[in-house]
């Protein structure tokens, strides 16, 4: 007698949540079963990977981006360039330069740049801010109004203004509201009642549960994600079922592997590998952990991921 393994689909399901509009319009969530478990249930919608884009990108020191980006001064420039990256899904558009304690740039300039490049572009849109609450709160408002129709979504919600941010991004301007929390199951799971006790639709919510690069406290994230998912789906809590986004990008090109140049650390090898492997190494790792998309920055460690993606899927 033949060996039929036996399946387990699970009742909970995390909820299917569209971005952005049209033929490029992407799902991310929707599955019943842990993260690349096709042999229990098929998974419909694949997970995602968004390309950063940053206001900033003329700084990135990576020949491989230069050379990708070759000739591109403006965010229009670079969005349109990251279309045609391999294996991109969609866009997020990184305001680093608004925060106050840096350039400082105004929200005015960084809403006409996020219009432009949504005019300019076909692929979903995904905004990221500076991490200071008073200029993102402002930032995401704006352009959340700037971008109706577009279908967006603004990255993220916090504790100290979730308020502020769900009521205009999500209920007045219907785009699709990012709850950010800080690595801990019980503080992503509050956020989400808090913004569904607003009014926020469940199936407008996606979940920043926290992110770090690998080997900097990642063991924490990963913990959380798996905690997330299990309660999602074998607990079928309704309150933690959004699906999840992680940004890799942003943590993994921050930390010495890959900024220490190899004059200075000759035994590591080409920095810009290191770089490259900690994002694929970091965006693996969040992908089988439960995240059902990532942001990230460089071409080749998108391209491997995409393969990774396509091959268990």
């Amino acid at each position: 007698m033949s060996f039929e393994p036996k399946k387990q689909p699970y009742r909970g399901k995390i909820n299917a949540v569209t971005l952005g509009t049209g033929d490029k319009a992407v799902v991310i969530g929707g599955q019943n079963v842990l993260p690349f478990y096709t042999f229990d249930a098929p998974i419909e919608h694949a997970p995602k990977i968004g390309v950063e884009i940053s206001d900033l990108a003329g700084e990135w020191k990576s020949a491989g981006l230069s050379e990708f980006y070759a000739g591109c001064t403006t965010m229009v420039d670079y969005a349109k360039k990251a279309e045609t990256m391999e294996g991109a899904d969609f866009l997020c558009l990184h305001f680093e330069s608004a925060d106050p304690n840096g350039a400082n740039r105004s929200v005015a300039d960084c809403v006409a740049d996020a219009k432009a490049v949504a005019d300019a572009v076909a692929m979903p849109i995904v905004i990221m801010g500076c991490k200071n609450i008073e200029k993102d709160t402002e930032l995401f408002n704006k352009i959340a109004e700037a971008l109706a129709g577009k279908n967006i979504l603004v990255l993220s919600a916090r504790d100290e203004n979730y308020k502020t941010v769900g009521a205009s991004a999500g209920l007045a301007y219907n785009q699709k509201v990012g709850a950010e929390s800080a690595v801990d199951i019980n503080l992503a799971k509050q956020l989400n009642v808090l913004l569904t006790q607003l009014g926020v639709p469940a199936d407008s919510i996606v979940m920043n549960a926290g992110s770090a690069a690998a080997g900097y406290g990642y063991e924490y994230v990963a913990s959380t994600l798996d905690r997330i998912r299990a309660a999602a789906l074998a607990q079928s809590d309704d309150q933690l079922q959004m699906p999840i986004i992680t940004p890799v990008s942003p943590e993994t090109w921050s930390v010495k592997e890959s900024v220490m140049s190899e004059k200075d650390m000759p035994e590591w090898g080409d920095a810009e590998e290191r770089g490259i492997e900690m994002e694929i190494t970091t965006a693996s790792a969040c992908l089988t952990g439960g995240s059902d998309a990532v942001i990230m920055r460089h071409p080749a460690a998108i391209k491997a991921i995409a393969t990774m993606i396509e091959a268990l899927v």
